[in-house]
C-alpha cells in the first residue's frame, strides 16, 4: 500500500482539527457529561471510523478495508481495559466530574503521539527483520498468559515512572484551579493536579499499547491503517468511558476475552513468521480473524452479564473481574 505524503499529512491534519474541535467544545462549557450526551458522541466518532473504513476500501481495495475495519475493532476492545485504570486513576486524583472531560481528552492526545512514536518503531522493525513476527506473536502469548494470572490485580497508575519523577522535581499543590495546568500559589508558580493526571493518562496507556500495537500488527502490515485504526479507537475511548461507566464492573470475564483475543494473535504472528519462512505453513485469514475477535468478545459480554445477574439473583456481589 503506497500512501502519498499528501495523503499522510492530511489525515494527520484530520485528526488534529477534531481533537481541537473537541477540546474547544469541552472548554468553553465544563461540565457532567450526561448517558445521551455520551451515547451521541461515542455514535459520532464511530460513524466517523466507518465512513473511513468504507473510503479506504473504495478507494484503495477491500483488502486493505478489511485489514482497517480488523484492527479498529481489536485496538477498541483491547482499550477498553483501559477503562478500568480510567476508572482508577480519576477516583485517585478525585478529579471533579465536570473536568473529567477534558483530563481524559488531552491525556488521550498525548497517548495517541506516543502509540504514534511504537507504531513507528514497529513498523522499521518489521521492514527490517521480518522475523520480528516470532518476537510479537511470543510476546503477546506470554501477556496473554500474564493477563490471566494476574486478572484480579488492580493496575496502580501509582508506580508510573514519569508520574512519579513528575511530581518529585516539580513543585505541586493538591487543590485543583479549574482547568489550569499550572497556576501561583504564595508568589510561586506550582503545577496543579490537572496536570499530573494527564501525564499519568497519557503515558499509562503506553504500557496497554505495548500489547495492542504488536496485536493490530498481526493483522495489517501497513504503518498508516494501524495509525488510523488507533486513533479512532482512541478518540472513541474517552466518550466510551462516561457511556459505559457505570457498567465496567459487570464486565467480570473481560480480562480472560482479552487474553483469549491476545493469544490467537500472537499465534497467527508466528504462523505468518513460519509462513515467510518456509513458504507452505498455513496462514490464519483475515476474515477467520475478524471471526474469532467477534465471538469472543460478544462470549465474553453475554457470559459477564449471565453471571451478574445469577450473583444478584443469589444476593452476593461479583467480584471485579475475573
Amino acid at each position: 500500500m503506497n500512501v502519498p505524503f499528501w495523503v499522510w499529512a492530511l489525515t494527520v491534519l484530520g485528526f488534529v482539527v477534531i481533537v481541537t474541535a473537541d477540546l474547544l467544545t469541552a472548554d468553553r462549557r465544563p461540565h457532567v457529561i450526561s448517558t445521551k450526551e455520551a451515547a451521541l458522541w461515542v455514535g459520532f466518532y464511530a460513524s466517523l471510523a466507518i465512513v473511513f473504513g468504507i473510503a479506504l476500501g473504495l478507494i484503495a481495495g477491500w483488502d486493505f478495508g478489511g485489514q482497517y475495519f480488523g484492527g479498529y475493532v481489536t485496538e477498541l476492545s483491547l482499550s477498553v481495559d483501559n477503562l478500568f485504570v480510567f476508572v482508577i486513576i480519576l477516583a485517585s486524583f478525585a478529579v471533579p466530574q465536570e473536568f473529567q472531560h477534558r483530563v481524559l481528552m488531552i491525556g488521550i492526545v498525548i497517548a495517541l503521539v506516543l502509540r504514534a512514536g511504537l507504531i513507528a518503531l514497529g513498523a522499521a522493525a518489521i521492514e527490517a527483520f521480518s522475523g520480528v513476527f516470532y518476537i510479537f506473536g511470543a510476546f503477546l502469548l506470554f501477556t496473554a498468559v500474564q493477563l490471566l494470572r494476574h486478572r484480579d490485580a488492580e493496575p496502580e497508575p501509582g508506580k508510573n515512572a514519569v508520574l512519579r519523577f513528575a511530581e518529585r522535581v516539580l513543585p505541586t499543590t493538591t487543590e485543583y484551579h479549574g482547568t489550569k495546568l499550572t497556576t501561583i500559589v504564595s508568589d510561586r508558580r506550582v503545577v496543579t493536579p490537572m496536570l499530573l493526571v494527564i501525564l499519568a493518562i497519557g503515558t499509562t496507556d503506553v504500557l496497554f499499547a505495548l500489547d495492542s500495537i504488536p496485536a493490530i500488527f498481526g493483522l495489517t502490515q501497513e504503518p498508516y491503517i494501524v495509525l488510523a485504526a488507533n486513533a479512532f479507537a482512541l478518540l472513541g475511548l474517552r466518550q466510551l468511558y462516561f457511556l459505559i461507566n457505570g457498567l465496567l464492573d459487570k464486565l467480570v470475564y473481560l480480562s480472560i476475552g482479552l487474553a483469549v483475543i491476545l493469544g490467537f494473535i500472537g499465534v497467527k504472528l508466528i504462523l505468518h513468521a513460519l509462513h515467510e519462512s518456509t513458504g507452505t505453513t498455513p496462514e490464519i485469514s483475515l476474515p477467520l480473524s475478524l471471526g474469532v475477535i467477534a465471538a469472543v468478545l460478544i462470549m465474553t459480554t453475554v457470559t459477564s452479564l449471565v453471571k451478574v445477574r445469577r450473583d444478584e439473583s443469589a444476593g452476593t456481589s461479583p467480584p471485579a473481574q475475573e
